[in-house]
């Protein structure tokens, strides 16, 4: 679910970035970034807890 928002907010990022709305490309390049990283944190989390239950 969250890697499908990061994905979301990168094509908002090139679709504002073609258009020429700098700010806004930014703005969703960030979120995106902070939504992959939140991912992939909660990812190892998951990947970590599952071996140790085992």
């Amino acid at each position: 679910m969250m890697l499908r928002w990061s994905i979301i907010f990168f094509i908002i990022a090139i679709i504002a970035a073609f258009f020429g709305f700098i700010g806004i490309a930014g703005a969703a390049i960030e979120i995106a970034k902070f939504i992959f990283y939140i991912f992939v944190v909660l990812f190892i989390i998951s990947l970590i807890g599952s071996a140790i239950k085992r």
